[in-house]
């Protein structure tokens, strides 16, 4: 909402009575299809790492800032140096039908004073990729921050990365615009998209999740009956140019 102040000149909505969210839990989130629990290094680094394997050609580490691990010790060992801190906050994804953990993201850039965190490190194995539980994670990730008080929930990924961006949309991220010369991450130059949704939003994303998520939208087979990004394209503020 736009206001004015005295002078006649716009100026942000007040927000005088908006109190400041608590740091995200690492509590588990538990959906139909998957749970997300607090990434460990010694239960959940054997099930990534050998899920990730499954990707033999290696495209899912084209745009990852880590990776492609060599061996299960050097997996473990990146996932020590750098999993198991508060920002990034990062959870495991369990298939709740194999009790494997088959993904993983987190929440970053965690910055309560401003409402304003970001999900990320997202890694689905092949496993998990095209199935419900993908979805379902992205889900409850979302619906704990705005639940917790945050106002703002953002995406950012490589701009050439067509499949995060694409994904961005589906789940309801509204486009915001290209950093360019914006990091080098392998030694390449990295553009990043960014993409968010806000507080204001959240409700009819959640109602298109859930829509989506119902056991009425499959099929005998587990088809989709409807596509989320048929649910969330007309919420969405602006999308990306040429995407």
């Amino acid at each position: 909402m736009v206001s004015r102040n005295d002078l006649g000149q716009k100026i942000g909505a007040d927000l005088s009575s908006w109190k400041t969210p608590n740091w995200p839990s690492a509590s588990q989130m538990v959906g139909r299809f998957c749970r997300l629990e607090a990434i460990n290094a010694v239960d959940h680094s054997k099930d990534l790492f050998d899920a990730f394997q499954v990707d033999e050609e290696g495209r899912d580490w084209a745009y990852m800032s880590h990776g492609p691990f060599d061996s299960l010790t050097e997996f473990q060992d990146w996932m020590k140096a750098s999993c198991l801190g508060d920002d990034p906050l990062f959870f495991a994804v369990i298939d709740l039908a194999t009790g494997q953990a088959v993904g993983m993201a987190s929440y970053l850039r965690i910055a309560p004073v401003q409402g304003s965190i970001e999900v990320g490190s997202i890694h689905f194995s092949n496993l998990m990729k095209g199935k419900p539980a993908s979805t379902e994670a992205m889900y409850l990730m979302m619906k704990r921050a705005f639940e917790q008080g945050y106002r703002r929930y953002e995406w950012k990924c490589n701009a050439y990365n067509e499949q995060s961006c694409r994904s961005a949309e589906r789940l309801g991220f509204s486009y915001e615009g290209t950093f360019r010369n914006h990091m080098i991450v392998k030694g390449r130059n990295r553009d990043t998209a960014w993409f968010a949704t806000i507080e204001g939003e959240w409700p009819s994303i959640k109602t298109a999740f859930e829509a989506w998520l119902s056991p009425e939208n499959f099929d005998e087979s587990g088809r989709q009956v409807q596509c989320l990004s048929d649910l969330t394209k007309a919420l969405l503020v602006n999308r990306r140019i040429n995407g």
